[in-house]
């Protein structure tokens, strides 16, 4: 395959974080941020919980990250769960502080809440930023190389991607997946589409065969049968998984900058080092 890998100053390449929920966690988050900081990332990201339930955790983990680090960091925002006023607010705290970038997302109802909140999809909710703020903030969305799991059918998954770029987004960030083809037939189902937004493939570092199985259950990204095997094959060695791990990704990515991926977005689960890893083996460094 020939190489189409944009220079380095030309990709877009970040990390993303979810807030610590003890203090032992925080001390943890500020290590691995010190440590990819080094790596000179264009921004950091942090998660929005459930219904808004990391709300105030989100912004102090954004607004001590870039303070840190010099390095934008980009708070997430759901709608579900939220009112209008709510969002208001949340917006309005993140323009008096500096935040220049938002990941706008749906989100998902914690167990237990009923209301659904004002705004019931992502593509509402960038209209109403757009509203409220104007051109303040570049806004990321997420997409779905392998179909959001609630999609109706693929083609209602990609004209909900083109409702929210029709509403103002900048930009859209994928779930995690193993499968370069998916990426690649997502842009040009894209591209038929008229959506010409950067859309940044999200890599998920391989580390823990559990965890990992979980979390594709829950968001449905899907896991190819070799790769499960060969991860069903380490057992419970976590440094021989880790290590695969670090190739299989690094591959991946690989072909994605390869065939001319504007950049990568890391999901860290707040570690460092697979993440370090990754990006040494690309020579991002």
């Amino acid at each position: 395959m020939t190489s189409n890998r944009l220079p380095r100053h030309s990709l877009k390449l970040s990390f993303e974080f979810f807030p610590p929920r003890t203090p032992e966690a925080e001390q943890s988050l500020r290590a691995t941020v010190a440590r990819l900081e080094r790596l000179r990332p264009d921004f950091f990201s942090v998660t929005f919980g459930a219904g808004g339930s990391t709300r105030d955790k989100t912004f102090e983990t954004a607004r001590a990250i870039s303070a840190a680090t010099g390095i934008e960091a980009a708070p997430h925002i759901s709608c579900i769960g939220s009112t209008e006023n709510e969002l208001k607010d949340i917006l309005r705290t993140y323009q008096e502080h500096g935040f220049e970038r938002v990941v706008a997302l749906r989100g998902d109802l914690p167990s237990g809440l009923v209301g659904a909140g004002s705004l019931r999809f992502a593509s509402e909710l960038v209209a109403f930023i757009r509203r409220e703020t104007g051109a303040h903030f570049h806004i990321d969305v997420a997409c779905y190389p392998e179909f959001h799991p609630q999609a109706k059918s693929a083609q209602h998954d990609l004209e909900n991607l083109r409702r929210k770029v029709d509403a103002g987004a900048n930009g859209a960030i994928t779930q995690y997946f193993y499968n370069a083809d998916a990426y690649f037939r997502l842009l040009e189902s894209c591209a038929a589409l008229g959506v010409d937004i950067p859309i940044i493939p999200g890599v998920m570092p391989i580390t823990n065969r559990d965890q990992l199985l979980r979390f594709s259950t829950l968001c449905g990204a899907e896991i190819p049968r070799w790769l499960l095997k060969r991860l069903e094959d380490f057992g419970d060695d976590l440094n021989a998984i880790r290590s695969f791990g670090t190739d299989v990704t690094t591959t991946l990515c690989a072909q994605l900058l390869d065939a001319g991926a504007p950049g990568l977005h890391i999901y860290t689960m707040n570690k460092a080092e697979a993440s370090a890893a990754i990006w040494q083996a690309l020579g991002l460094a």
